[in-house]
């Protein structure tokens, strides 16, 4: 034996010992450890090229610090047969992908432009190709307000972008100059006119949303839009909402496949700092505009245009009352100008509009439904509705392929999480394509838990079950509500993910008590107004179904929510003692407070009236927690105000019921978190909140301490 032999085999030993080493740290599942989890690669958004050859979807991954999220660009094989192949690689990410007419890929994307100069500061997103022939990507066109979400014509080499203006500006270089005397002397106020001033987790102001022509600059050698010729001209951005004012906020928008209309909701005032948002049609060439839908008692928002390009569907969801839930139908207007056509009146679900098929004859629709939310059809003559997909699963992002045989959408469910499929139209078969991501093992199993209400009716909820639930060996449960509240736990959330705490031995109960989505609108209108009553006799009654289970330990249960859900966890506390725990996530508390504190002080209103107010608020059942709460609050959350979370701790404190807890005085714990939002969005506070939650609850359900995160300091 030679000693290259011997030092070979003496390798090979030592990394199948590594590889073994490796394997043992390995956790059973990504779930069991909170760093694999939090690792994961994300799915979001789909883009089709006007062919139907290339898809292309966005995949969010852990930057190299592990203190964010970067996102790239894959292209997906939409026959099924290639590997999903990587298109773009930054450390900023990008975003917005759009196929224009001749197959190049746009998107948006804060990276530094060739010329750039590495001052250390923060980049505004701009405007970037990748060209339909190969190559490297190039910078089309930045500007110091950043560019926003992108739309390119089927039909036409129309592009249009979103992008941020200073109020005042006159034009780009006025624009240009404000920010930059604004960035200079570090000015960051900003004087209001007009309300709301804030909206989730982002202050309005100074800047508005206005809709751009992306064109080349004229010249006698005017040469048309990206890659039509090998010497591009220089790009200018043509505002075609000049005066638009705070109008666009929040509102969506569509483009023509002939890209001479751009369709947008347009909010107009009316009074008292409250608005409406009617259906204007903005002609991209002359930026002429006139509204085609305006109703008292109405929003309209834009769904997609027909392929002959002269009707549009719509969505128009009706203003809420304390006594009038906001009902959600789809309707037909023409571009040209008509009425609003009810499409599908009778279909009691609350669609979302995704296509057209490329004759015209239908809509391609998702809808929450009994704890899914499949694909249907929507016959754009008669109304009748066709369910496409049968399976358990949620559906997004759904683009159909030009030949209308297929669509392609984003899949997931509890038991995985967004993957790319391509979907039969005619038969609802479902096909798995190649994705940049694979399904994660779970440690468990998913089934249904049923249950009659008080009233008789049917609530339902999918029950997450840990690998070693049994009758031998029953498991302890955790209720988990959700938020909106008009929703539903129909789909794979990372934010919200069942499986982290399955992993530690509980099972999950998400349930759709009343005022969940897909189960009707009478279904809606039993909870409405009512919070503190349907929703919770509802959750009751799941739960008292789930602990009749032989696998579940009814004399360990803890119960959780967040926003809506937190609400519902606040209340809960007040009016039963059953459960060992409870975790209140950005939760409302006093609702008298919290209706003038809101960012759209207005909806909410509309929703109760002080009485009603009154009677739901979980502040004024204080004095009956017994159990012991973990408090979450964000500052940044502007949905659910700081001042919710502040006076809940300090009401648990000085009213609650619950006694004493020895040397730490206080059984309840307050996890606040300077720097998030509603939801807890960066990947090193998402472990921590993770962690707490585990520890809070292993403490008071299962009487062991599992040790807090040491970044802590405690």
């Amino acid at each position: 034996m030679t000693s290259e032999t011997v030092i070979s085999n003496q390798a090979g030993g030592r990394r199948q010992q590594t590889a073994q080493s490796a394997a043992a740290a390995r956790p059973a599942t990504p779930f069991h450890d909170l760093e694999h989890y939090i690792a994961l690669p994300r799915l979001s958004t789909l883009a089709l090229s006007a062919d139907g050859t290339r898809l292309v979807t966005a995949v969010t991954t852990l930057d190299s610090k592990a203190t964010g999220y970067t996102t790239a660009l894959w292209e997906l094989d939409p026959a099924g047969v290639q590997p999903a192949r990587r298109l773009t690689r930054s450390a900023k990410g990008e975003a917005g992908a759009a196929f224009a007419r001749n197959g190049d890929l746009l998107f948006t994307s804060a990276r530094p432009g060739p010329d750039a100069e590495a001052d250390g500061e923060d980049t505004p997103a701009a405007l970037w190709v990748l060209p339909a022939a190969g190559g490297e990507g190039s910078l089309l066109l930045s500007r110091p307000g950043g560019v926003g979400a992108v739309w390119a014509a089927r039909d036409a080499d129309t592009v249009v972008v979103t992008a941020e203006v200073l109020a005042g500006s006159a034009d780009e270089q006025d624009d240009a100059d404000r920010r930059k005397a604004r960035k200079d002397r570090k000015v960051g106020a900003i004087l209001h006119s007009g309300y709301p001033v804030r909206f989730w987790d982002r202050d309005l102001g100074p800047s508005q949303t206005r809709h751009f022509v992306l064109e080349p600059e004229p010249g006698p050698d005017d040469a048309g839009l990206p890659g039509t010729t090998d010497a591009q001209p220089p790009l200018r951005l043509r505002n075609i909402t000049p005066d638009a004012g705070a109008a666009l906020l929040e509102t969506g928008a569509v483009l023509s496949p002939d890209g001479g209309t751009l369709l947008t909701g347009f909010r107009i005032p009316l009074g008292r700092g409250d608005t409406r948002s009617v259906l204007a049609a903005v002609d991209t060439a002359t930026g002429g505009r006139h509204i085609l839908l305006d109703s008292a008692d109405a929003d309209y928002q834009p769904g997609p245009v027909s392929p002959d390009g002269t009707t549009a569907v719509v969505v128009r969801e009706l203003i809420p009352g304390p006594e009038r839930i906001p009902e959600v139908a789809l309707g037909l207007v023409p571009l040209a100008g008509g009425e609003f056509t009810p499409l599908a009146a009778e279909w009691d679900r609350w669609p979302s509009p995704a296509g057209w098929l490329p004759d015209g004859s239908a809509v391609v629709v998702t809808a929450d439904e009994d704890g899914r939310t499949p694909v249907f059809l929507v016959d754009a003559s008669s109304g009748a509705v066709r369910r496409v997909t049968a399976d358990d699963a949620a559906y997004s992002d759904v683009v159909v392929s030009p030949d209308g045989r297929y669509a392609y959408a984003l899949r997931s469910s509890y038991l995985f999480p967004p993957e790319p499929v391509r979907i039969d139209l005619a038969t609802g078969r479902t096909e798995p394509l190649p994705s940049p991501a694979d399904r994660p093992q779970l440690p468990g199993r998913l089934e249904e838990v049923e249950a009659g209400a008080p009233d008789g009716t049917r609530v339902r909820a999918w029950l997450v079950l840990p690998a070693e639930a049994s009758a031998a060996d029953p498991v302890p449960l955790l209720l988990w509500v959700h938020g909106g509240p008009l929703g539903s736990w129909n789909a794979w959330n990372w934010r919200w993910c069942p499986w982290v705490l399955a992993a530690r031995g509980y099972a999950v109960l998400l349930p759709d008590p009343a005022l969940s989505t897909g189960y009707g609108r009478d279904f809606v209108r039993r909870g409405w107004g009512r919070w503190g009553q349907e929703p919770y006799t509802d959750l009751m009654a799941v739960t008292d179904e789930a602990v009749k289970r032989p696998d579940i330990d009814a004399g360990r249960t803890a119960a959780m929510g967040g926003s809506f859900g937190g609400y519902m966890a606040n209340w809960i506390a007040g009016h039963t003692d059953r459960f060992r725990a409870i975790v209140s996530h950005a939760s409302l508390w006093a609702l008298d407070q919290f209706g003038p504190t809101t960012d759209v002080s207005t909806y909410w209103e509309k929703e109760m009236t002080a009485a009603m107010a009154e009677a739901n608020s979980p502040h004024l059942h204080v004095g009956q927690i017994r159990t012991p709460m973990l408090v979450i609050h964000g500052d940044k959350d502007y949905r659910v105000p700081i001042g919710e979370g502040l006076r809940l701790w300090y009401e648990l404190l000085s009213r609650s019921g619950l006694p004493a807890d020895g040397q730490d005085g206080t059984a309840h714990r307050f996890l606040y978190f300077p720097d998030e939002n509603h939801w807890v969005l960066s990947p090193q506070h998402a472990r921590v909140w993770y962690a707490v939650v585990e520890h809070f609850l292993a403490r008071h359900v299962l009487g062991r301490d599992t040790g807090l995160p040491p970044e802590l300091g405690l």
